[in-house]
């Protein structure tokens, strides 16, 4: 990417009540905007913070969020972000997501209504958004009903949330232990296929650039 546009992924290390807790957000930008995917469980503001310092990106300079899912560890640490940037900042979502979001809807998998952040604009499947060079919404149930991935065409990037996972480099199916439908994630999975993939942020165990299409082939199959 040019010096002016780029993706790249953001390791958090997280406070998770005195353990590490790891999870690699995604930073997008250019001219115009600063991106964060997804924003780490709650009460982290000041590692947010500095994490985006260290990379460049002093919290002033980020304008949107964008959130892949339902989970507490992706939109747990929003209601702070929102706050610390005095509502400044953007927030999109999937429609399905909106109302967890809002503290409209209890968790599915927790059962617990977190405190609400507004969502500015609804995204769906297929949906190409106008920033940083066109990032495209990719609807993939499983691990929550409500999931997406996000591919960035300039870079040919994978934005996978909870989709996919990886282990040193090597891309691995979702935790199954946190996703409810195996099934309908390793079908989620197969749309990806056709996508021209040069590397993917997984959000659990980071980036991963080798056999990408072989692994996204046997990872849907199984």
């Amino acid at each position: 990417m040019s010096g002016n546009t780029g993706v790249k992924a953001v390791k958090l290390d997280m406070d998770a009540g005195g353990r590490s807790f790891v999870v690699h957000a995604t930073l997008l930008w250019d001219e115009r905007d600063v991106i964060l995917v997804d924003t780490g469980i709650p009460g982290q503001i000041e590692r947010i913070r500095d994490t985006l310092a260290a990379e460049g990106f002093p919290l002033d300079r980020l304008t949107k969020v964008i959130i892949t899912h339902q989970d507490l560890d992706h939109i747990g640490g929003l209601p702070g972000l929102v706050g610390a940037t005095n509502g400044r900042i953007e927030v999109l979502a999937h429609e399905l997501t909106k109302p967890y979001i809002q503290g409209e809807a209890p968790l599915l998998k927790r059962g617990i209504v977190v405190p609400p952040a507004r969502v500015d604009a609804t995204l769906q499947d297929g949906d190409i958004l106008p920033y940083c060079g066109g990032i495209r919404v990719v609807f993939t149930p499983g691990h929550t009903p409500d999931h997406i991935c996000l591919y960035h065409e300039p870079s040919r990037t994978l934005i996978s949330g909870d989709a996919l996972t990886s282990h040193e480099g090597t891309l691995m199916p979702p935790d199954p232990n946190f996703t409810p439908d195996m099934e309908e994630a390793r079908r989620s999975v197969a749309k990806l296929l056709p996508l021209p993939i040069e590397t993917i942020i997984t959000y659990h165990g980071g980036v991963c650039t080798e056999r990408l299409q072989e692994r996204l082939a046997e990872i849907s199959k199984g």
